[in-house]
């Protein structure tokens, strides 16, 4: 593995990993350890919070709005405003490349009631439609200002919110947070009817803070909340970082790694349950599924252990895919290795992340020596055994750019990443990390 011009790395074949790996902390819980923090009346300690770019854009825009945000070594704190009292401010509010904050963030501007608030970000995020959150968001009284009626930068105008039950179109825990937090403070209960389960934690951050809210069956209701009272929160691992280091566990010959401290929440372990299914090596104690009634509020961790082994093909259908939307690029992955095809349905929600996610993971795939096609909601691909290699390119997604790490690392002939800096917003130490692990 050797660093090229700029930000080109490239990995060559391994000849196997072994040791113990540490994911970096997870992203969505830290997005929204730091709102809830800002949202908070008393300060909220915050441990092992991810150092990256995304989640920084959501401390700053925290302190933006009036939280003093105090970085230490060990811990972050925050002090927050409260519900109901966000500053006023002067000019838009930078999102940077943060898709999670640009999305949930509405959900407490709404409740200012008589301000406005414009959110704008870089290139990429202007290209993320945020209509998904506005028309809920309309519905319980806001008005929202969108670029070309559904892009950034957008303008939130606060107003008395009513509750209202909202049933999300397709399955999203972006959307349905941001609703969940306007519910905050509506007048009457605010409802939530998801297609399937999403991730929720959301849902057990606002448990945790004292806030009533109960799950049955699709619905998720919250009541209006005088305030959140939080003390300290602490963030686990990445799941869907940790699933780069599964692969190449898996995929790498004479490989065996210990993958410490992931989060277990049963909301992010599709992609390791699909991953057993295809007979991947990947042993440890995943939370089961929830019922019906109070909502947890707290965050399960495991460690897995992960070996190298052969794999068969599997279809992911629809249900699947919101529990495992992240690693679904792997799972990709994953089929050109192994026997058969593997067919992923229902996840047309990868064509507005920070890319066309299925056109560019099977693109930049077959470069590699895949044997993949593209369908209008996933992807077809027919196992060969492994991948010849070359150079893929991450067109500024980190996903991808992750993705061809793992391929150059179980290829025959290695992979160039163009872009690799891009793994940095949520996964700073990857090729670090990859690296260590070659050395034991």
């Amino acid at each position: 593995m050797s660093a090229g011009k700029g930000t080109t790395v490239r990995f060559d074949p391994a000849g196997r990993l072994k040791g113990s790996i540490v994911p970096p902390a997870d992203k969505s819980i830290s997005h929204r350890a730091a709102m809830l923090g800002g949202m908070a009346t008393e300060p909220v300690v915050i441990r092992n919070y991810l150092e990256a770019a995304d989640t920084t854009s959501t401390l700053d825009a925290m302190g933006t709005l009036g939280a003093i945000v105090q970085r230490g070594p060990d811990e972050i704190v925050v002090r927050g405003t409260g519900l109901r009292e966000s500053s006023e401010v002067d000019g838009p509010i930078d999102v940077g490349n943060a898709g999670t904050l640009m999305r949930l963030l509405p959900g407490l501007l709404a409740s200012q009631e008589g301000r406005s608030y414009t959110l704008d970000g870089d290139a990429s995020i202007r290209k993320r439609p945020v209509d998904r959150v506005a028309i809920p968001l309309r519905e319980m009284g806001a008005s929202i200002e969108a670029t070309d009626e559904r892009y950034p930068p957008f303008t939130i105008t606060g107003a008395r919110l009513r509750g209202i039950e909202y049933t999300l179109p397709v399955a999203s825990a972006q959307v349905k947070s941001c609703v969940l937090f306007a519910g905050l403070t509506a007048d009457g209960p605010t409802t939530v009817v998801e297609p399937v389960p999403s991730r929720d934690h959301t849902e057990r951050m606002l448990a945790a803070a004292g806030v009533s809210l109960h799950r049955e069956g699709d619905r998720i209701t919250v009541t209006n909340a005088d305030e959140l009272v939080l003390d300290t929160i602490t963030v686990p691992g990445d799941p869907s970082s940790a699933a780069f280091a599964i692969a190449a566990g898996v995929l790498v010959p004479k490989s065996r790694l210990l993958v410490k401290g992931s989060g277990a929440n049963w909301t992010r372990t599709g992609f390791v349950r699909i991953l057993q299914r295809m007979g991947g090596v990947v042993l440890g104690e995943l939370e089961d599924p929830a019922g019906d009634g109070q909502i947890p509020g707290v965050e399960p961790i495991t460690d897995l252990d992960v070996a190298h082994g052969s794999l068969v093909g599997t279809v992911v259908e629809p249900h699947e895919v919101p529990l495992a939307i992240d690693e679904l690029p792997l799972v990709a992955l994953l089929g050109c290795f192994a026997e058969g095809e593997t067919v992923v349905r229902g996840a047309e929600e990868l064509r507005f992340k920070e890319s066309d996610r299925i056109a560019l993971v099977v693109d930049g795939l077959r470069g590699l020596g895949a044997e993949i096609e593209a369908t209008e909601d996933g992807f077809v691909v027919t196992g060969t055994g492994g991948l010849r290699g070359g150079t893929i390119e991450s067109h500024g997604d980190h996903r991808l750019a992750m993705l061809g790490a793992v391929a150059g690392l179980a290829s025959r002939e290695g992979v160039t990443v163009v872009g690799m800096d891009a793994a940095a917003v949520s996964y700073p130490t990857f090729t670090e990390d990859i690296t260590a692990l070659l050395r034991r």
